[in-house]
C-alpha cells in the first residue's frame, strides 16, 4: 500500500471515484483518441448517473477530455472552456448490465475525423478500469505503457506480435486477449514496464491481420 493508495490524489473535489477518476478516464479516452476531440457524448451508468453532477463527474469527464490534470483549478469551468475550444459536449444516462456503479461510456470523435467509443469505470481513490473500446472488452488501467491492438483473429497473430515486440527489446510485463468470435476481430492489450518505441508501434502496424494499433503513455506531455 502506497501514501497515495491512503490519501487519494491530488485534486479539486470532492469525490476521487466521481471527479479525479472521472478526469483520468476523460484524459485517457483523449489519449486513445490520439487527437483533440471535437463532439463528445458521455452517457453515465449507475451513481455517476445518479450523483454525478452535484459530485461533478460531468465536468470532471470533459477537463479530461481537453487535456486538464486532476488538480487543475479551471476543472469546474470544463463546459466553458469546451465550448471555447469548439468542442460539442452532450449528456445523458445509460443502464449497463452488470457494469461498476461508477461506469461511464464516452462516445467521441476527434478534429481529423477519427471516432471511438470508450467504456471505463473509476474503481476510487482515482483508479480507473477501461472495460470496452468500440464495443470490444479490453480491461486496462493506463497505469503503465500500453498497446491496445485489434486484429483479425486468426492462428499466428499473437507469436507474431511478440515476436516483433522481442526484436524491439520490448518486455511483456502482461498481456490480455479478447475475441467477439472466432474467426472475427480480437484485441491483444499489452503493458509494458518501460516505454514502447515509436519503431517497435509502426512495426506492428505493418504485420498482416492488424486492423489497428493504439498505444497509451499517460506520462508522455501533452
Amino acid at each position: 500500500m502506497t501514501l497515495f493508495d491512503i490519501m487519494g490524489p491530488i485534486m479539486v473535489g470532492p469525490s476521487s471515484s466521481h471527479t479525479a477518476g472521472a478526469e483520468r478516464i476523460g484524459l485517457i479516452t483523449r489519449r486513445l483518441l490520439g487527437e483533440p476531440p471535437v463532439s463528445a457524448r458521455l452517457l453515465l451508468h449507475g451513481s455517476f448517473a445518479a450523483t454525478g453532477k452535484g459530485h461533478g463527474t460531468d465536468r470532471a469527464l470533459v477537463a479530461g477530455l481537453l487535456g486538464l490534470a486532476p488538480d487543475d483549478p479551471d476543472l469546474p469551468r470544463s463546459f466553458a472552456l469546451a465550448k471555447e475550444a469548439g468542442m460539442e459536449v452532450a449528456v445523458d444516462t445509460v443502464t449497463l448490465r452488470g457494469a461498476h456503479p461508477n461506469t461511464v461510456v464516452l462516445q467521441v470523435a476527434g478534429a481529423g475525423g477519427r471516432s471511438m467509443e470508450v467504456n471505463a469505470s473509476s474503481l476510487g481513490g482515482g483508479r480507473v478500469r477501461v472495460n470496452a473500446i468500440d464495443g470490444l472488452e479490453a480491461s486496462f488501467t493506463g497505469d503503465h505503457p500500453t498497446l491496445i491492438i485489434r486484429n483479425e483473429d486468426r492462428p499466428g497473430a499473437v507469436a507474431e506480435v511478440s515476436a516483433a515486440l522481442s526484436r524491439r527489446q520490448v518486455n511483456i510485463a502482461a498481456m490480455q486477449l479478447y475475441r467477439n468470435m472466432r474467426g472475427g476481430l480480437a484485441v491483444m492489450v499489452i503493458e509494458s514496464d518501460q516505454p514502447i518505441w515509436g519503431a517497435a508501434v509502426d512495426e506492428l502496424r505493418g504485420l498482416p491481420g492488424i486492423v489497428s494499433v493504439t498505444y497509451l503513455e499517460m506520462e508522455e506531455a501533452e
